[in-house]
């Protein structure tokens, strides 16, 4: 079973919940998400590809929980990662994995309805979120 840290990235004023997301190139909208490695905790995965991927640093993280419904074969390990300031209403960030893509981040609204083009296990991703905060 693979695990994989999901860190749910709140926005730092609170009102209204919003966590981030971004726009793949090639593989459209998205949360942030990312393998466990050995002798990793899942907060610190979280806070690593957080960091990663988006370029946001964390101050802290805390385990929030995990789940094995999201998608086939995997355990999604939640982590809530406190943010360090300021932050953008939208940024672009260059992730050196995968051929180094340069990703569309803006922050999802988690009291509505998640915009439509997100896949399967990102919609149940959010939907762990949001039952879980």
């Amino acid at each position: 079973m693979r695990e994989v840290a999901c860190p749910v990235a709140l926005h730092l004023d609170g009102v209204p919940r919003r966590i981030a997301g971004f726009e793949h190139p090639q593989a459209g909208l998205q949360l942030v998400k990312g393998g466990i490695k050995p002798g990793e905790r899942p907060e610190q995965a979280a806070a690593r590809e957080l960091y990663e991927e988006s370029g946001l640093e964390t101050r802290a993280a805390i385990h929030l929980g995990q789940s094995t419904e999201i998608a086939a074969d995997s355990r999604w390990h939640f982590s809530l990662c406190r943010l360090a300031g300021p932050l953008r209403e939208q940024w672009q960030h260059r992730c050196a994995d995968d051929g180094g893509h340069l990703f569309r981040f803006f922050w999802i609204d988690l009291d509505a309805p998640l915009p439509e083009g997100f896949a399967t296990p990102f919609q149940r991703a959010f939907d762990w979120i949001r039952g879980s905060l």
